[in-house]
């Protein structure tokens, strides 16, 4: 199983999707813990991504349409978490 462990700023390190049917430990700030399926966590991952894309100007495969040659990294490592994630 697999422990997330919030930090003080309400976010845990997550870079990458985790399998659906996993279920993950996710430990907030005060201490308290909660068990939450892979797929609801890929919920949240995807709900951040598309936040910084927007926030960003990018589209939806995350590339920026503005004239600039260089592209930023398109992925997000942190996402925001708070109790009642399983609601």
């Amino acid at each position: 199983m697999i422990n997330l462990k919030q930090d003080s700023d309400g976010f845990v390190r997550m870079n990458r999707h985790f399998p659906e049917k996993m279920t993950l430990t996710v430990t907030f700030a005060d201490g308290t813990q909660e068990e939450v399926s892979g797929r609801r966590m890929n919920e949240l991952y995807d709900a951040a991504l598309a936040d910084f894309r927007l926030g960003n100007n990018m589209d939806a495969k995350g590339f920026s349409r503005s004239p600039v040659k260089i592209h930023r990294k398109n992925a997000i490592e942190f996402v925001p978490v708070s109790p009642g994630l399983t609601k």
